[in-house]
């Protein structure tokens, strides 16, 4: 592998020496109300020239360290299983390289074709969701391959008690029904991620964060914006927790529409997060 022509800020290693590998997934043709996050990745990376490579909330640089960038894949829009099928089988060889999967988004779909690789590899593997919506429906108008519907798909995976949900405040009454049988789900917030993250200790961990779990008046940005989410500094010290507190084997970041935030702040956001990420999974690697 190759990196991207235009790296993400400072990702500019090549394949061989890197430990975290970034790709992007522009897809979005399930999106159930406003499409747009397949610019997402492409928009991130644009932009990210914008920030500083030095983190003063870690006193870390992203220069100190080696990332690769590979750029987005060419994702077929009109065929949902072969754009999951491309996905899965890059993700499925950079953990066969002994690397971490870092996935730009693209609508939360992309998900599934990425921890598809993952709980092949890791087949006692966890999931950590922040998000606004449940995307619990078993099906999204008789589409069972929905952005809608994406956790419920990896809950056909991994089944019960391997699934843990915060910042949900969206979704319809069977959702929530479902989540009190199979998922452990955490309105609103991040209260009680420590004490998940105690329960998930030494299992891999799939971390997954729909940014549409901030709130819109920080993040209008997205496809499926829901009013009373989380701040900036709320969600990054709850991934830094998990990364931190977990063995997290994949990870993504999705559900950024540029076109709905032409003032740039929700990519800014996105940017400042990603980089916090890259950061505190290089340390500990």
């Amino acid at each position: 592998m190759k990196k991207n022509v235009e790296t993400f800020l400072g990702c500019d290693a090549e394949y061989a020496e890197s430990q975290i590998v970034i790709f992007g997934a522009p897809f979005d043709s399930t999106t159930s109300y406003r499409a747009g996050a397949r610019f997402g990745s492409r928009t991130m990376r644009a932009e990210s020239y914008g920030l500083e490579t030095y983190s003063p909330y870690q006193d870390l640089d992203v220069t100190d360290f080696k990332i690769f960038d590979g750029g987005d894949l060419e994702l077929c829009f009109g065929d949902t299983n072969l754009a999951l099928a491309d996905i899965e089988n890059l993700a499925r060889k950079i953990l066969a390289d002994g690397k971490i999967p870092l996935m730009l988004g693209g609508e939360h779909l992309v998900t599934l074709g990425a921890f598809r690789a993952a709980a092949e590899k890791f087949p006692e593997i966890a999931v950590i969701h922040f998000d606004a919506h449940t995307d619990l429906r078993d099906d999204y108008l008789g589409a069972k391959l929905s952005h809608a519907a994406v956790i419920r798909r990896l809950h056909d995976i991994v089944g019960d008690g391997k699934i843990f949900q915060f910042g949900i405040r969206s979704g319809d009454r069977p959702e929530f029904e479902f989540a009190k049988n199979h998922t452990c789900l955490n309105k609103f917030n991040f209260d009680g991620l420590a004490e998940v993250l105690a329960e998930v200790n030494g299992l891999p961990i799939y971390l997954t964060i729909d940014l549409d779990v901030l709130d819109p008046s920080v993040f209008p940005g997205t496809g499926t914006p829901e009013a009373g989410g989380v701040s900036f500094l709320e969600l990054l010290n709850a991934a830094l927790k998990v990364i931190r507190g977990s063995n997290v084997v994949a990870l993504d970041m999705v559900e950024l529409s540029p076109p709905y935030d032409p003032s740039g702040i929700s990519t800014a956001t996105a940017l400042k997060l990603l980089r916090e990420i890259l950061l505190a999974l290089s340390v500990r690697r």
